[in-house]
C-alpha cells in the first residue's frame, strides 16, 4: 500500500489497513466499470460519501458507528476493485469470502464489529440502492423506468436535494478521509 503496509489478501489484520490507503484507493476506483458521463470517473469513494447520507436519512437517530459501517461498506473495493454483479457472480463464492475477509479486518480496524448485525446491513444496502438508482439515471444513461426496474423506486425524501458528484480523485480522497474523522471522534 502507499502507507507501505503490506496487506495479506488471504489473511488480512486490522493492523495493516490504513484510512489513507482506503482513501486513495476507492478514489480512484471506478464504478460502473468507469462507463459514465463526465469528465471524471464516478468513484467509489464518492458514492460511499453519497451512501452514508442516504444511510443518515433512512435511519436518522442510526449511532455514528452505524454510520461509518455505511461510509465503509465498499471499502474492501480499496484493493479488489469493483466488479459488476454479473463478473462477481461468474467469479463465484470465493469473491464473496475475499470480500467478507477484507471488510471484518477493516471494520475491525476502526471499532466496529467484525460482522455488521444483519438489520443495519439491510438499511445501508436499502441506501446503497437508492444511491445506484441515482447514479443510473444521472450519469449512467438508464431511463428511469429501467433504474427502477433494476434498483426499485427510491423514496423521495432519501434523494431529495441530493445529486452525484463527479471530482477530481484528489478532493473525494480528502473529503472522504475527513469524513472518516468526523465519525470516527462521534463514537
Amino acid at each position: 500500500m502507499l502507507s507501505g503496509r503490506r496487506l495479506d489478501l488471504l489473511d488480512p489484520t486490522p493492523v495493516d489497513i490504513e484510512i489513507e490507503d482506503i482513501a486513495h484507493g476507492l478514489a480512484f476506483v471506478a464504478r460502473w466499470n468507469g462507463q459514465t458521463r463526465g469528465d471524471y470517473a464516478y468513484s467509489v469513494a464518492e458514492h460511499s460519501l453519497l451512501v452514508e447520507v442516504i444511510y443518515g436519512r433512512i435511519c436518522p437517530n442510526a449511532p455514528a458507528s452505524w454510520r461509518l459501517a455505511a461510509l465503509l461498506h465498499d471499502a474492501p473495493e480499496y484493493v479488489i476493485g469493483d466488479m459488476i454483479s454479473p463478473v462477481k457472480a461468474a467469479v463465484g463464492p470465493s469473491y464473496g469470502a475475499l470480500d467478507d475477509r477484507l471488510g471484518a479486518a477493516i471494520h475491525q480496524r476502526f471499532g466496529l464489529p467484525a460482522e455488521i448485525p444483519k438489520s443495519v446491513k439491510r438499511q445501508i444496502k436499502r441506501a446503497d440502492k437508492v444511491s445506484a438508482w441515482m447514479e443510473a439515471t444521472e450519469i449512467a444513461g438508464f431511463s428511469e423506468a429501467e433504474a427502477d426496474r433494476f434498483f426499485g423506486r427510491p423514496p423521495e425524501p432519501a434523494r431529495e436535494g441530493l445529486s452525484i458528484r463527479l471530482r477530481p480523485p484528489k478532493e473525494v480522497r480528502e473529503e472522504f478521509t475527513a469524513r472518516h474523522a468526523a465519525l470516527l471522534s462521534q463514537i
